[in-house]
Parts: structure tokens; sequence; C-alpha cells
């Protein structure tokens, strides 16, 4: 018999599991205490949700990694950290309270390196975000050589980056990589000569949206 995903985080489980008890004994403090609890344990199952998605077939393409509105594509010298030559093309995500916070890989190839920088939590929206704030950058190598990489980035209200891979795992297309709880932002940097395929204040789906074409 096929295994039947439920389309919930694993997180979710345990954040609803929690506020579920504290409905129950709120119910027996009163009727519409109970009920708050409720709603509050279907909230955390709305946030934690987590749709399957149908990627592109093309292998020229990157994806978004995140649900979200597409809050600047610029080119630029990514951070020094980073340890990226030249210039870049950076498209930078949104990702709101309301949006689904499970993260995709936005290209098929091998993990090269994950880096994890501590740092502050200032408003995502901000660009000294991606240069001062907590965040964690994944470095993917595409089976002709190209790089890219995606930064995920905490919040003012998002202070947890959760990695599910692992170097040197091979990844496919819209593969889950992981989730930022409470919204945030993932910034994906490609190389400057592609083609971008989305503009500022586009809403982008992960796993689906179609950022940049390597087809020159």
């Amino acid at each position: 018999m096929k295994n039947i995903r439920l389309p919930f985080d694993r997180d979710g489980w345990k954040f609803a599991g929690v506020a579920a008890v504290i409905a129950i004994l709120l119910g027996h403090i009163g009727n519409n205490m109970g009920w708050l609890g409720f709603l509050a344990t279907i909230g955390c199952l709305l946030f934690f949700r987590d749709p399957e998605r149908v990627h592109p077939s093309s292998k020229t393409v990157a994806i978004s990694p995140a649900d979200g509105i597409i809050l600047r594509v610029s080119e630029c010298e990514p951070p020094a950290e980073l340890e990226l030559n030249g210039t870049w093309k950076k498209v930078s995500i949104f990702m709101s309270i309301l949006n689904v916070h499970v993260n995709r890989a936005p290209v098929s190839g091998i993990v090269d390196k994950i880096l994890y920088i501590p740092g502050k939590f200032f408003n995502v929206s901000l660009d000294k975000a991606s240069e001062y704030n907590e965040r964690q950058a994944t470095y993917m190598t595409m089976p002709d050589g190209t790089k890219v990489v995606f930064v995920q980035i905490a919040g003012l209200i998002a202070r947890r980056i959760r990695c599910d891979i692992t170097e040197g795992q091979q990844l496919e297309m819209g593969d889950r990589v992981g989730i930022i709880r409470f919204g945030s932002r993932v910034d994906v940097y490609l190389p400057d000569y592609v083609k971008i395929c989305v503009e500022d204040g586009q809403v982008a789906v992960a796993g689906e949206t179609i950022l940049a074409s390597f087809k020159a």
C-alpha cells in the first residue's frame, strides 16, 4: 500500500499538539476560551502546510525556492562571507506569515556547502538584511558545472532556520530543503548571464515559478 503523505510539515504537528492541549485546558475555563484555543490549533496547521508542487520539466531554468513576493531583482556583488567573486544576479523573495514556509531547491545538482552565518534580526525588506541578519547559505553545482547559491534569511519574527539537507547530497529541482518559521526572506544568487523571468512585486510559488533561464 502506498504511503499517504499529509500536507503538513513535521514541525506543524508539534506546535498544533501543544495548541490542542492548551485548547482543552481553556475549554474547562469557558467555551469561548476553548474556541480560541481550537482556532490557534488550526492556525498552527495552516502555517505549517506543505502542499505538493509540480516543478518545470526543463533543466535549464531556476525556480523559486520560496512562496512569497519578489521583493527585488538586482545585479550585485554578494556579501564578502559568501566568497562569490564578481557580479551576480540576485532575486530576493519575501515570505509573509501567511505564505507556505517550506523551502525548495531552485535547481538540480549537488550541495557543495552549507554555510551558517549568525547575525541580527532586521526587517527582511531592508537591503542590509542580506549582510547583517542571521542566515544560511546553500551552495549548489548543477550537472553542467553552473553554480547557484540560495540564502535563507531570518527576520524580525522568523528566528529559526531548519535545514533538512547535508553537504554532498544530490538534490532534484523542487526537493524540500528546510523551513523558516514565521516569515522571512530567501535570496537566490545566479550567474550574471542568466535571463531573469520575474519582476519586482510578482507573486512567486515555491517549486513552480521560474525565476531565470540559463539559456543565454
